[in-house]
């Protein structure tokens, strides 16, 4: 099973690849404008930050549902990889829009990658720390005196500002260990609280056959600590496009909005039939079990629903503390997320505006007031 490598390549790996953004980066008035089809619609690719797995349900809904081709697009969605920084492709103008987290993208955006968030889908961090309940870590100042497991690799900022914020010093008041991107430390006992998303690791502990029972762990057998309750949450997932070519080029504002719709609209599928959805990403091959990918997009629609401003708006409060936490939060090596504020271009409403009116006006409901979680069963291994 692939697990959350797909997150953050780390500050480390952003910085080596900060030559290659700088350099490689076409201007819009150079860029090729992307050819008509044989059905005339207009080519654009995707880029994602990870393989395919329910994280990115919503737009293999879009395109399984014909609202991409709908608005008159031909989308092409492309994996990613341990090697691939969607940022670093979308500003090399290799894509059109692509999905990444915020503070991996303000890092890119401060080694000069011109990117603009148009569309901060995930309204709420999905980043927990996870441990048996015999522990009684329920708050970042429960970790006290823990062995507390991270991915590091520009991963634990919102786990340091949380312990940070808590009165401790992540340097002397916890042992952090180096957590491998799974949850066999926690399992086997060595570490007492460990790094998850909701929507994976979280749920590979529940995938697992308590050794004293013979079933399945349930909730009950563990605490969690949520970064969004601690109040050092960072914005995750966001559609991502190229800074220039959104200023400068009609074409691709236009192609933009209407990219946004069909997009939203698979978000929306996914929050209404989270079954049929789960279904389309399995369809496509992902190595992911078919119980772990409905429990996957169960938490991603948490996420995600309700959208009270609608879906893609991006909060400015929630901006604002992730922006703080990304200057402020410092690791072990003392470094920050970045080390100034994102430039007024790092994101815009303007044109997921004109996307959520063009949808009010069909009728779509883009804010989920009324959305209520299913209950997944997983299985054993998540199959």
């Amino acid at each position: 099973m692939k697990h959350s490598r797909r997150m953050w390549t780390g500050i480390a790996a952003i910085a080596a690849t900060s030559a290659l953004i700088l350099s490689g980066c076409s201007s819009a008035e150079t860029a090729p404008a992307p050819a008509a089809s044989e059905g005339g619609l207009t080519p654009v690719k995707l880029q994602l930050q990870w393989f395919t797995q329910a994280q990115f349900a919503g737009y293999y809904a879009a395109l399984d549902q014909g609202y991409f081709e709908d608005e008159g697009l031909e989308v092409e969605i492309i994996e990613g990889g341990v090697d691939i920084v969607p940022q670093t492709v979308l500003a090399d103008d290799q894509v059109d829009f692509a999905i990444a987290w915020v503070p991996k993208a303000l890092a890119s955006i401060e080694a000069g990658a011109g990117i603009t968030d148009i569309g901060q889908i995930f309204q709420r961090s999905g980043t927990l720390q996870v441990s048996f309940a015999d522990k009684d870590i329920t708050s970042a100042a429960d970790l006290e005196g823990k062995k507390v497991g991270n991915w590091g690799f520009g991963n634990e900022f919102e786990l340091f500002a949380g312990i940070t914020e808590s009165g401790l010093d992540p340097a002397a008041d916890v042992t952090l260990v180096q957590q491998n991107f799974d949850m066999s430390a926690l399992l086997a006992g060595d570490i007492d609280a460990a790094q998850a998303m909701t929507y994976n690791e979280y749920a590979q502990v529940l995938e697992t056959v308590n050794p004293a029972t013979g079933e399945l762990y349930t909730a009950d057998d563990f605490n969690v600590i949520n970064w969004n309750d601690e109040g050092t949450a960072m914005l995750q997932d966001a559609i991502w496009a190229n800074t220039e070519r959104l200023e400068s080029d009609e074409a691709y504002q236009e192609t933009a909005v209407k990219f946004l719709k069909a997009a939203i609209k698979g978000w929306v599928f996914a929050r209404d039939n989270p079954e049929d959805a789960a279904a389309i990403v399995v369809s496509t091959g992902s190595e992911l079990g078919a119980s772990h990918q409905l429990w996957q997009t169960n938490e991603i629609n948490k996420l995600i629903w309700p959208s009270p401003d609608g879906i893609g708006m991006i909060d400015e409060g929630l901006w604002a503390q992730t922006v703080e936490v990304a200057k402020s939060a410092k690791n072990l090596e003392g470094s920050t997320v970045i080390t100034t504020d994102p430039p007024e271009t790092a994101y815009t409403n303007e044109w997921v505006e004109k996307a959520l009116a063009e949808l009010e006006e069909e009728g779509v409901d883009v804010n989920g007031d009324d959305f209520s979680p299913i209950e997944v069963t997983l299985n054993e291994g998540g199959k």
